[in-house]
């Protein structure tokens, strides 16, 4: 771990309790002016908190907002969602990724309704007991709806008590102490009095100001007190791979209704295990060009996508359980994102879940 200082007097005494003060009341006035106005920043519902910090885990803030409202609208309460299929679930997931999320969302929200009579967890620590809930979320949930004066870490805060403090991390050996230093750090920074705020100002901060990369620094409100006035020394991310995939777009007519042809992924994937998806394409079309071309990322992989209209006998669906589907109700099956991506860019899909 490297360290960086300067000499500018307004960075002060880190131990120091007026800087502290000045410190919370220049990132929350901040905050209370300039927040983005998001639909779950409108409630202080533990459950529509939940939800929406699950939602948002390596999810892009403005997917979750279109998805998030659906949600709630179909599933308002604990009850509504523990009584739900994963079926059901999935399908109003479907688009958001990482799908696992959504099943452990699922489960842990039956486990409250059977043990706890529906009453969400009041403390992290009481949170962390729950399927899919990690420290961050816990943290996140407990502060925002129970004023638990906990300080929730993500990668927005990771950086900007880094920044704050001067400290880079050159290494994957780095690591561990760097987030030991960051953990006690947050907790410190952490405003006792408006915790759920404060947690959500750093966060808000990270994510629209201190930016991984060209940090606008004449924008922070906090920048008299930072360290680091810009980038700071970080690991070097491993590389995106590409890879390229085809896919079969199979249309039958059944008197005025048009039916696709999908495959439903088995049980037993570690990826998307149950969703529904598109045929993969035998590659019997040469010499015709794909009907379309798409870019779709998972993970850590760039995927060309060539999607190609084909006859039933020249797909694969490799033993996997496939079906014809009425292209105004296939919206409702927990569709991959590539599949409701293709439905939807080729016509065959409006996407009004339900």
């Amino acid at each position: 771990m490297t360290t960086k200082t300067h000499s500018n007097a307004e960075v002060g005494n880190k131990e120091d309790a007026s800087y502290l003060n000045s410190l919370r009341s220049s990132l929350l006035d901040w905050f209370r002016l300039k927040q983005r106005r998001l639909p779950w920043r409108d409630t202080r519902d533990p459950y529509a908190i939940w939800v929406s910090e699950v939602m948002l885990q390596q999810t892009r803030v403005a997917a979750v907002s279109e998805r998030y409202v659906a949600f709630l609208e179909r599933f308002p309460t604990v009850f509504n969602l523990a009584a739900a299929t994963e079926a059901e679930v999935l399908t109003l997931w479907s688009g958001l990724g990482y799908y696992r999320r959504a099943r452990q969302l699922h489960c842990a929200a039956r486990q409250i309704v059977e043990h706890k009579a529906g009453e969400i967890p009041t403390t992290a620590g009481e949170l962390l007991l729950l399927p899919g809930i990690g420290k961050y979320t816990a943290a996140a949930v407990a502060s925002i709806a129970y004023s638990e004066p906990i300080a929730a870490i993500d990668g927005n805060v990771e950086r900007v008590v880094q920044r704050l403090r001067g400290w880079g991390s050159e290494g994957a050996s780095d690591q561990p102490a760097i987030a030991r230093h960051i953990s006690a750090e947050a907790q410190r920074l952490l405003d006792p009095a408006a915790p759920g705020d404060w947690n959500q100002a750093m966060m808000e901060l990270g994510a629209t100001v201190c930016l991984p990369r060209a940090p606008r620094c004449a924008d922070c409100p906090i920048v008299s007190f930072c360290a680091t006035r810009g980038e700071h020394v970080t690991p070097k991310r491993a590389p995106m791979r590409s890879e390229s995939v085809a896919y079969a777009l199979v249309v039958r007519s059944r008197g005025k209704t048009k039916q696709v042809l999908l495959v439903q992924r088995p049980a037993e994937e570690t990826v998307m295990p149950g969703m529904w998806e598109l045929p993969l394409d035998t590659g019997d079309h040469s010499p015709a060009a794909p009907m379309l071309k798409l870019r779709h990322a998972i993970m850590q992989v760039n995927y060309k996508v060539e999607i190609y209209s084909a006859t039933a006998n020249g797909v694969s669906v490799d033993g996997k359980k496939h079906r014809w589907v009425d292209a105004r109700s296939a919206a409702k099956l927990p569709l991959t994102g590539l599949a409701r991506k293709t439905l939807l860019q080729s016509g065959m899909l409006n996407d009004d879940r339900p």
